[in-house]
């Protein structure tokens, strides 16, 4: 598998010719412990209104959720649960209405968006189990086949997938199809290597990433906590891997992809080539972005296949 080297901190980035626009305008950090409440607050206003066309509900044991039904399915069909971004600590299930309606018209499927609580105010393993008890619920509904069922996020939603398809494996109680991880925040051991800042980050680099991990993993072990430190991937459903050259996760999401291989689980990646963090939620219109969502959809539809289960 290639591997793109990181450009150094002296470097000119090369963006993507189709996100150069929308790089210029963006801040390379946007958490931090003092901006934290007003990025919450900000949030909420943002997405307090009523919602368009989605079910907005509250599971027995206290987790919120969103759900986008497929258009025209009466019968039971596959299901994607999705797990928003937000370095663990800020982020609304509400922030991706409009993904998770594509992904419910692309594919037929049945998309849940799960609320889970954010650290600091709930570590490890709130979040995580807060998506296992969604899952739980998603793969029970009637209109869902629980053959069918994919996790899938973006950021720290990928981290969450990623630590939910290990505790569903390890629990071995519910299957699921496929694991969706979109520039995943997989490995608390980036904010320790030197030379990752760059000029080509974008809302996310090495001090945020340090305030997130420290807020999410608490007093947790961390050997379990961090996907990227598991030992044994043996066992875990496929995997789809994005990430740009530009995102400061590009190297632990591919050495990751690489260790999915090797433990025997099939594994498609995608590179993309001057993208930054998020570039897909920044500038959706983009062709470059719309490959990236096709890519996804492609993996899914033959995870939802029904000679593949």
């Amino acid at each position: 598998m290639p591997r793109t080297k990181s450009p150094t901190k002296t470097s000119t980035p090369e963006f993507h010719p189709e996100l150069r626009r929308s790089a210029r305008l963006l801040p390379k950090q946007m958490i931090t412990p003092v901006t934290l409440p007003f990025v919450r607050a900000a949030s909420r206003l943002m997405w307090r209104g009523e919602p368009d066309g989605v079910e907005v509900l509250t599971l027995a044991s206290g987790v919120g959720v969103r759900l986008h039904r497929p258009p025209g399915v009466t019968t039971p069909g596959p299901a994607l649960l999705w797990i928003h971004g937000g370095g663990y600590v800020i982020g609304d299930a509400a922030q991706d209405d409009v993904l998770c309606r594509r992904f419910a018209r692309e594919l037929g499927a049945t998309v849940v968006a799960v609320n889970y609580r954010l650290a600091p105010e709930h570590p490890y393993p709130v979040p995580v189990e807060d998506c296992y008890a969604a899952l739980s619920w998603l793969a029970g509904l009637p209109s869902v086949d629980p053959d069918r069922v994919a996790i899938g996020g973006a950021s720290a939603g990928g981290g969450l997938a990623a630590a939910l398809a290990l505790l569903v494996r390890d629990r071995g109680r519910i299957p699921v199809a496929a694991q969706l991880l979109v520039y995943p925040m997989l490995d608390d051991r980036t904010v320790e290597r030197t030379g990752l800042d760059n000029p080509g980050h974008r809302l996310w680099n090495q001090s945020s990433n340090r305030y997130g991990w420290q807020a999410y993993l608490g007093d947790a072990d961390r050997d379990v906590a961090v996907p990227a430190r598991r030992t044994d991937l043996a066992g875990l459903p496929p995997a789809w891997v994005g990430v740009g050259t530009l995102d400061l996760f590009h190297d632990e999401d591919v050495a990751y992809a690489q260790r999915l291989r090797e433990a025997g689980v099939p594994c498609e990646v995608m590179i993309v080539e001057g993208a930054f963090h998020g570039f897909d939620g920044i500038a959706p219109k983009a062709p470059v972005s719309q490959r990236f969502f096709d890519s996804q959809c492609a993996v899914l539809r033959t995870a939802f296949a029904p000679s593949a289960v």
